[in-house]
């Protein structure tokens, strides 16, 4: 399996679903940097699940112990280290899907590729429960990026049919989002919660888009070809599972209007080039451009739910009808919004540890 990512930063995701711990290593970290142990927790409670009627009722309070790379509150320059504790696993849910893939599910991929020793618990290493220690390493990075005035915020744009309003592209109003429930406009959030209500009550459930915005960061981050913004972000979000698509700035939208509609014109502001508009998202060219970075995130509904379905017994090469049983989301789009910023976090601050800028030619 690839579990790591980062090009200056290394970041290593472990353990499965309902095994013993999950947790995270964090290596290529500077030293004598600030770490908030409180800060962080809040931001983990944030994914954190259990905690009301639009998440899976499995209890767990994520809270991570540092084995190392973390002394007297700041960073030592040791790989970083954390693991979460698995409490409330209930492994025997899953026994009689071992040989039958549920739809939606990586079953049958994982059951082709590892030939049945993968970890069939929860989806094992394929399940979501392996976005906590991304939090804690995401959590950490934004922590670090704060101190540089880069902030991250996130919002659910949409669930089914239900929008909240898009950020401002010049000025996302990141501090507008709400606490208990992460959008712009609050009765946009209630009008999405009676939407899952009723997917959960029909034993379904429903997903969602969110959007992310970024401001703060700099012109000239990013290392076309291959390591540009679009890039290393869209790398690591594709790591979320359930994330089918994502975007930046207008995104598909760009192809269905004419050049002189989607290009951004330049101007200058208090003795600072901007541009007039930001269909662009903050980047051109896989660089930052120095306004705010967008990107909006499509989630899928959550793949286990109560409605029948048709699935196969493997080893009889039969079909059969499916219903799954257990603990799961109807809606994981409002538990992601954290996750997304954490992914973000990760990519902005890996770039930035390896960014090179030459001096402008006189």
């Amino acid at each position: 399996m690839s579990s790591t990512y980062g090009e200056n930063l290394k970041l290593s995701i472990f353990g499965q679903s309902h095994g013993p711990a999950i947790g995270m290593t964090l290596d290529g970290i500077p030293a004598g940097l600030p770490v908030d142990i409180e800060k962080l927790q809040e931001f983990l409670n944030r994914r954190a699940p259990g905690q009301n009627d639009w998440s899976s009722p499995r209890k767990e309070e994520d809270k991570p112990e540092f084995l190392g790379g973390i002394l007297d509150g700041y960073t030592c320059g040791a790989p970083i280290a954390a693991v979460i504790y698995n409490h409330n696993t209930r492994s025997g849910d899953y026994e009689n899907l071992k040989n039958c893939p549920r739809p939606g599910h990586a079953d049958y991929t994982a059951q082709i590729k590892y030939g049945g020793f993968q970890d069939a618990a929860g989806g094992g290493h394929f399940s979501g429960r392996l976005t906590a220690p991304l939090c804690i390493a995401g959590g950490l990075c934004k922590q670090w990026l704060e101190e540089k005035g880069i902030q991250i915020g996130a919002h659910i744009l949409a669930i089914g049919e239900c929008g909240d309003y898009y950020f401002d592209p010049m000025d996302p109003e990141i501090e507008s989002i709400g606490d208990d429930f992460p959008v712009l406009n609050p009765e946009a959030g209630i009008a999405m919660r009676e939407y899952i209500a009723q997917a959960k009550a029909a034993a379904d459930s429903v997903g969602g888009i969110i959007e992310c915005a970024v401001t703060g960061l700099p012109a000239g981050i990013g290392e076309p070809m291959f390591g540009g913004v679009e890039s290393r972000i869209a790398q690591i979000l594709y790591g979320i599972p359930a994330v089918k698509g994502v975007e930046f700035g207008i995104g598909f939208d760009c192809a269905c209007i004419p050049g002189s509609q989607s290009n951004d014109d330049f101007a200058i502001l208090d003795g600072k080039i901007v541009t007039a508009t930001n269909n662009a998202g903050g980047i051109l060219g896989g660089i930052t451009n120095g306004m705010p970075v967008l990107f909006s995130v499509a989630i899928k509904a959550t793949p286990s739910i109560g409605c029948r379905q048709n699935s196969v017994r493997m080893n009889a090469m039969e079909e059969i009808p499916l219903e799954i049983t257990g603990r799961h989301d109807p809606c994981i789009v409002p538990r992601a919004v954290p996750v997304v910023e954490a992914a973000a976090a990760i990519a902005i601050y890996d770039m930035i540890l390896g960014n090179t800028q030459t001096d402008r030619r006189k």
